[in-house]
């Protein structure tokens, strides 16, 4: 049997729009036709069928085997009728065919993707997911990968990261996040050229998605500042970031491989007096001006947490008042103050720090201290000022 001049036509078309090889469109059919060859009535165990690319000559060849699998005897064995079942078969055949390349095409574009940046435009939402259009395919926002409070508008369009990208039976399935640092990092390649070409590298990064980052970089370059490269003329460069992030504050901190000094460009914007670096321990001990103690620490400890992350130094924040009683073996507070005994810590139910009184009181926040609920000594009187501290790990 032969196919027709217009099949043949057919798959060079698709070939050429679909980008399907007609090679492999002729092989799918050929296995296809064996399977529909082996169901008729007294077909051969064993068959190939051969199909001429050039011709469309279509021939079914029987074979016997030996114990070896060899074949001993080959024959041709074309139904009369193969031409009515070739035809039905080769339309399911070449639309399937064509269905999968698509589905291995659109993964091998975005396989090994993982740490790109895409954009696209919010679709589906609900409590579990939100779907992003990328073109061809879509891109799966899991809840646990969006910002907090951060809010996705039907049709509006976003960028995210890519930090998965799965083979399933309906093609490829990306799994963005809105969360991950490595979003921050690619947005400053986006604007910053100097990143891009490696003059400017990012050396170290601290986020809490939704609120604020601390972003270390360094130059290689001794003529080219890295921070001023990141904020970019009237801050346009990290503007662009923040305005990317919808309003999460980014801090650039320059990168310094002397401990102490790296410590006290991270805590910025505090003014700080001095550091100790510990090395037993793995502690900073940071001494501030009495005024940059609440400016250290930071709104519930964040400032002080962030920087802990981004130095890998467990960080302790004195000030300066605090740093001459202890020196001075005094327990008696500043005139007008009285203070309670306890100590910061990180409370593991809202991962803020809070200070506990040593008599079992309740705790109050980073906050409510500033504001100046801070507890006061029930017991005795003249306990010492606690250490501040702001946790964090490399």
């Amino acid at each position: 049997m032969k196919l027709n001049a217009e099949f043949m036509e057919a798959l060079e078309v698709i070939e050429r729009d679909k980008g399907v090889p007609r090679e492999a469109l002729l092989e799918a059919l050929a296995n296809a036709l064996v399977t529909a060859y082996k169901r008729m009535p007294s077909s051969a165990e064993e068959a190939v069928v051969a199909i001429d690319p050039d011709s469309g000559d279509v021939n079914v060849f029987a074979q016997e085997l030996d114990e070896d699998g060899n074949v001993t005897r080959e024959w041709d064995d074309t139904p009369k009728d193969f031409g009515r079942i070739a035809a039905q078969t080769a339309k399911q055949v070449i639309m399937q065919r064509i269905r999968e390349y698509e589905r291995e095409a659109k993964y091998d574009e975005y396989a090994g993707r993982e740490g790109d940046i895409v954009t696209g435009i919010i679709q589906q939402q609900d409590h579990r997911y939100t779907l992003l259009d990328l073109g061809k395919v879509e891109a799966l926002l899991p809840q646990a990968e969006q910002v907090p409070h951060e809010r996705y508008e039907h049709g509006g369009r976003l960028k995210a990261y890519i930090v998965e990208v799965r083979k399933s039976p309906k093609g490829p399935q990306i799994v963005v996040s809105r969360t991950h640092p490595g979003l921050i990092k690619r947005l400053f390649e986006l604007e910053v050229p100097e990143i891009a070409d490696g003059v400017v590298e990012i050396k170290a990064m601290a986020r809490e998605p939704g609120h604020r980052t601390k972003v270390a970089v360094w130059s290689n370059d001794s003529n080219v500042d890295a921070s001023g490269a990141c904020i970019g003329a009237r801050g346009a460069r990290v503007r662009m970031v923040v305005n990317e992030l919808r309003g999460e504050k980014i801090d650039i901190v320059p990168f310094s491989t002397d401990a102490a000094e790296f410590v006290r460009e991270a805590l910025g914007p505090a003014k700080v007096k001095e550091v100790r670096i510990d090395e037993a321990s793995g502690t900073a001990v940071v001494i501030v001006p009495d005024s940059q103690l609440s400016l250290a620490i930071g709104r519930e400890g964040q400032n002080a947490r962030l920087a802990a992350r981004l130095c890998g130094w467990r960080i302790d924040i004195k000030g300066e008042t605090q740093l001459a009683d202890e020196e001075a073996g005094s327990t008696t507070p500043p005139e007008g103050e009285e203070w309670a005994e306890g100590e910061w810590i990180n409370d593991p139910s809202s991962g803020e720090m809070v200070w506990q009184p040593a008599d079992g009181g309740q705790a109050v926040s980073a906050e409510q201290w500033e504001a100046g609920e801070e507890p006061v000594a029930t017991s005795e009187e003249g306990a010492v000022n606690p250490d501040i501290s702001g946790e964090g790990a490399s």
